[in-house]
């Protein structure tokens, strides 16, 4: 029931943040046009994910650091022009986003059997559902339709997406700057159960934090020392980083997150009614996962004569 009470107060906190409705967004946008597309991207995520199963993660960050910027509209996968400077370099993608060679296939297999029909925006709204899917996760009905955006930029990605370092505030910011609310935060954080980060993103947490289990912090500090070694990985989840399933937050109760933003969660705070739902209960976290992931596919998409469908999702047409 607390946790019912802050819900409603931070929805009527950042209610003018909202996610504009836009309902030209429809799970049977292709059923005609691309009837194949699902069937495909599915396979080449299945593909990619045997081949490396942290691939999964990969993919399912690229659709959350797409959305994050300008809205989910493909801006993130362009390459630099001669006329911008794409989201590829901003500091939480450069040496860190990975999986545009997965998505480069799987346009190519769409491109053969619809041309010039499916979005690269909407590649990665599905790719990030399939890859969910397939590591134990959540599924759920993907809203299609959206178009490519024509330009990037790094200067939004670098100040739209949330940093390993923000405190709680700073995360509850950046969420509601996109319309999304406190249980949004909590339930997407959830995708951290998979995946890794670089020694870079929680040296400061292993360091300098007090909200850390000791042994923990000198385990990690082993592994990645105060200089050097920036690009040593350490799994978000240490007990199953490659299965989608409710131990990120378990991690947290045991104040074992591996970044400060995660460990930010469960702190004194808004959040930790959350966390500890969720922790309790797995049906519970997926479900709120997987709506929360059709709320966030939702940010400020391209539709009807704006945008383009890219032909390559790494440059304009």
């Amino acid at each position: 029931m607390a946790c019912y009470f802050l819900l409603v107060l931070l929805i009527l906190t950042v209610s003018g943040a909202s996610v504009e409705a836009h309902g030209k967004l429809s799970p049977n946008y292709y059923s005609s046009t691309c009837p194949e597309v699902l069937s495909i991207v599915k396979e080449r995520v299945r593909v990619a994910i045997k081949k490396e199963a942290r691939m999964g993660a990969s993919l399912l960050r690229l659709h959350f650091h797409d959305c994050f910027v300008n809205g989910c509209d493909g801006s993130l996968l362009l390459d630099d022009t001669a006329t911008f400077i794409g989201e590829k370099t901003a500091a939480p993608n450069n040496n860190s986003v990975r999986g545009f060679y997965v998505v480069d296939d799987i346009k190519a297999k769409v491109e053969k059997a619809c041309p010039g029909v499916v979005s690269c925006a909407d590649i990665l709204a599905i790719a990030a559902r399939d890859s969910t899917a397939m590591l134990g996760g959540p599924s759920w009905e993907v809203k299609l339709g959206r178009r490519d955006s024509t330009t990037a930029s790094r200067a939004a990605a670098n100040n739209s997406i949330p940093a390993p370092t923000f405190n709680i505030s700073g995360l509850l910011l950046s969420f509601a700057a996109q319309g999304l609310s406190l249980e949004d935060l909590v339930a997407l954080s959830g995708s951290h159960t998979i995946g890794l980060a670089r020694c870079t993103s929680f040296r400061t947490h292993i360091y300098n934090d007090s909200n850390i289990d000791a042994s923990f912090a000198k385990s990690l500090q082993r592994k990645c020392p105060k200089s050097g070694k920036d690009n040593v990985h350490q799994p978000l989840d240490f007990q199953t980083p490659t299965s989608f399933d409710n131990l990120y937050y378990h991690n947290l109760l045991k104040m074992k997150g591996l970044l400060h933003s995660d460990q930010e969660l469960f702190n004194g705070a808004s959040a930790d009614c959350l966390v500890e739902e969720y922790a309790a209960d797995t049906s519970a976290f997926f479900k709120a996962f997987a709506k929360s992931m059709i709320k966030m596919g939702d940010i400020k998409p391209l539709t009807g004569s704006s945008g383009e469908i890219r032909t390559n999702c790494r440059k304009v047409n």
